[in-house]
């Protein structure tokens, strides 16, 4: 696994009151909900960044208002016609 380091003014854990810990790992999915929602990573992997099991990240999903399910009409209407 990688680390990356990234500096946070330190008033940005108060305003949000959580602590350094709390923070990382809050980003750590906000990051992964936005890149599965844009379609950049599958549910899976998504899951992986944001260091939770599917089912966790499909909470996760909820609770950003995110869809876990991330399909456009066009595909929706293709996936119909392969059934019938």
């Amino acid at each position: 696994m990688q680390t990356v380091s990234v500096e946070i003014p330190i008033t940005t854990f108060a305003a949000l009151g959580e602590s350094p810990d709390e923070f990382v790992n809050e980003m750590r999915i906000a990051a992964a909900v936005k890149w599965y929602e844009l379609g950049r990573l599958s549910q899976g992997k998504a899951a992986e960044v944001a260091g939770l099991t599917r089912s966790a990240f499909i909470d996760a999903l909820s609770r950003f208002k995110v869809s876990p399910i991330q399909i456009d009409a066009g595909e929706l209407a293709r996936e119909l016609e392969n059934v019938g």
